[in-house]
C-alpha cells in the first residue's frame, strides 16, 4: 500500500503526534465539551476556538465499508477501509486490519492498533476479542 503522509498544521498537529506515540487523540472543544473529529479551528455546536485533547478509548464499531484497491497500482493487496463510529460520539475513517472482508458487519466492535505502513505511523481498527 502506498501511503501520502499527512501534512500537520495547527489544528492536527497534535492528533498526528498522538498517533505517533501510539495513542489516539481527539479534539474537544474546552467550552462546551463537544468532541470533534476531525480536528478543526472552531467549535460547531458554540463557536468557541477553545479547544483541548485527550486520549479517546480506541473502542468503537464497524458503521459502513467498502472494499478498496488502488486504481494506479492494482497488483496492491485490497483493503477494507472503514467508517467507525467510536466511543466518544464522532466518527473516523480508517482501515480494518485482520478481519476478512466476508466477516465484517454492522455494529462489529473494533479497537485501535497503530501501523507504519510505508513509513508513515497510521492509526487502523481490528475486530475486539468479543467480535471473533
Amino acid at each position: 500500500m502506498r501511503v501520502i503522509p499527512p501534512v500537520p498544521d495547527a489544528d492536527d498537529a497534535p492528533f498526528w503526534d498522538g498517533v505517533r506515540a501510539g495513542k489516539l487523540l481527539l479534539q474537544r472543544c474546552a467550552d462546551c465539551g463537544t468532541v470533534r473529529h476531525p480536528p478543526s479551528p472552531m467549535c460547531a455546536r458554540c463557536h468557541s476556538v477553545q479547544r483541548e485533547w485527550f486520549e479517546a478509548s480506541g473502542t468503537g464499531r464497524v458503521y459502513s465499508w467498502i472494499a478498496s484497491q488502488h486504481p494506479s497500482a492494482p497488483d496492491d493487496s485490497q483493503r477494507i477501509v472503514a467508517l467507525i463510529d467510536l466511543d466518544e460520539g464522532v466518527r473516523m475513517v480508517s482501515n480494518l486490519q485482520d478481519v476478512d472482508l466476508a466477516d465484517v458487519r454492522p455494529g462489529m466492535p473494533v479497537q485501535v492498533t497503530f501501523m507504519e505502513i510505508d513509513g508513515t505511523m497510521l492509526p487502523q481498527f481490528r475486530p475486539t476479542e468479543a467480535a471473533r
